[in-house]
């Protein structure tokens, strides 16, 4: 290792640099910790994890809601040397168990509101964080004496795994590197315009690297004060909202879209928040303008587990301009739109978006094929997304390569189809996929959530309202109305589980 290639312990960076500042304050408990108090006890949780058998590049599972130890795990697995492994909580243990047999922690750390399934895991030793006893991890985290940590991070080292989820098939690990991490601070900081005095909101799940870098990490490294729900729940956060307590705020359009249904929407000041930003799929115009009309600039982004994630963001500037847009590429953070033979597509025209820089993952956990596949030559991450870029330079996603189907020779993108449907007054989300079809190939079918107290029309209203508004080939010829959608920790939809089951 080189001083060259590595980063100082940057906690214990920030206790230097603010010790008596706030860094973390759980809304539901109250408990709260000082910069100073976080490097303490991420040290003392080193020390621990020594003592129970973890040497550097172990793993260490954490199966919890957002909460304080979280991040000090994060940051004692960072001064040790270990690989954090954030499980997923929606999870059954059939599920989970896969994931622990891939990765191999020598622990695994639980909250109480996931112990049963916990139990349910095969692991090596188990470690309650709520058990108040001599065995539970607080008090033998406090017994512990505070040991010298390595002083340096190596920077292309895995930090932490995030297990992907699981949109078109089977999960596979994410490495996540101290490098990712500092270069995600760099695009998401600059792009977002966050300040060191500034107060945002931990909600998104920690399984997901939205709920750990958007913007939390971030946050920490600055200096900041993260404030933290174990969860997302509307009417906390409209009430944050109304207060004025927080100054920067990031979501997925799931959340912006359970705020615009909320009964006090329509009351709120939402001025105080100075910067917004959104992610983790794309945001329809609608909701774009409805918060405009509150006087809230959301910048839509795009960015992917793979990628640190940020890569894209709007600049609050030409919101309103350039609705639909994902703005441009971030500081760290290199793009082409490249065609099926790997070359740049003319301008104007679409193609998948291939990724670059320091924020770009070195690989999937133990899956070499699968990193080959991924990263072209070692440099270029392949998203799977399709873009394209206007005269100005801004970018527009058009969806998922493995979304597209081909209608009469047609190359039709669902989420253009999706944003349609979705400003309709009855439908509150839609989802489009391709289906056999004896003359066309394929075709699209539509499946559509209802707004609350509404009603999905019948289909020939439906395609009336798409012929006025996309190419005939583009209209779905089928509709199926859903009273929810199966989703990742992300809120994105999970088209490949869509089924009759789900039609209602």
């Amino acid at each position: 290792m080189t001083l060259a290639a590595s980063i100082p312990d940057l906690l214990r960076k920030r206790a230097e640099l603010g010790s008596d500042r706030i860094a973390l304050q759980e809304l539901k408990s109250g408990n709260q910790v000082t910069y100073r108090d976080l490097n303490d006890r991420a040290d003392r949780a080193a020390a621990l994890l020594r003592v129970m058998g973890i040497a550097p590049g172990n793993r260490v599972a954490l199966l919890c809601r957002n909460r304080i130890e979280f991040f000090e795990l994060l940051f004692a697995c960072a001064k040790l040397g270990a690989i954090l492994v954030p499980l997923n909580w929606r999870m059954p243990a059939s599920e989970l168990q896969p994931l622990m047999d891939d990765c191999q922690p020598g622990i695994l750390l639980f909250g109480s509101e996931d112990r049963t399934v916990a139990i349910e895991l095969r692991a090596p030793r188990r470690l309650a964080l709520d058990d108040p006893g001599p065995d539970g991890y607080v008090i033998q985290r406090d017994s512990q004496h505070t040991c010298e940590s390595r002083p340096f991070w190596p920077e292309t080292e895995c930090w932490y795994l995030l297990y992907t989820s699981g949109t078109t098939g089977k999960p596979k690990a994410v490495i996540q590197t101290y490098r990712m991490a500092l270069a995600n601070y760099v695009n998401i900081r600059q792009g977002m315009g966050l300040r060191g005095d500034d107060t945002t909101l931990n909600f998104l799940p920690l399984f997901h690297t939205g709920g750990i870098n958007l913007v939390t990490l971030p946050a920490l490294f600055d200096g900041a004060k993260a404030l933290v729900l174990p969860g997302f729940d509307v009417d906390r956060v409209v009430d944050l909202l109304a207060d004025g307590a927080l100054d920067s705020f990031f979501g997925v359009p799931a959340c912006y879209q359970a705020i615009s249904l909320h009964d006090q929407f329509n009351r709120l000041d939402l001025s105080s928040v100075r910067t917004w930003g959104c992610g983790g799929a794309p945001l329809p115009d609608n909701l774009i303008t409805a918060f405009l009309d509150r006087g809230a600039r959301v910048c839509n982004g795009m960015g992917m587990t793979e990628t640190g994630p940020t890569v894209f963001l709007m600049d609050p500037e030409t919101v309103d301009s350039k609705i639909g847009s994902v703005g441009k590429p971030q500081l760290l953070s290199t793009v082409r739109l490249a065609g099926p033979d790997g070359k740049d597509v003319p301008p104007g025209e679409s193609g998948e978006l291939w990724f670059a820089g320091p924020g770009i993952t070195p690989g999937y956990w133990e899956r070499p094929d699968e990193t080959e596949n991924a990263i072209v030559g070692g440099t270029w991450l392949r998203s799977g997304d399709l873009g394209r870029q206007d005269d100005d330079g801004y970018y527009y996603i058009v969806g998922r390569l493995k979304d597209m189907f081909i209608s009469g020779g047609e190359n039709v993108y669902p989420a253009e189809v999706e944003n349609e449907l979705a400003k309709h007054p009855d439908i509150l989300e839609a989802a489009v996929i391709g289906i056999a079809d004896e003359r066309w190939g394929e075709v699209g079918q539509a499946w559509l959530l209802p707004r609350p107290g509404h009603t999905i029309p019948e289909d020939s209203v439906l395609t009336q309202w798409c012929r006025q508004r996309l190419a005939a080939y583009k209209v779905p010829r089928s509709f199926r109305t859903v009273s929810e959608f199966p989703r990742t920790g992300a809120g994105k939809i999970q088209k490949h589980l869509l089924n009759p089951e789900h039609a209602i």
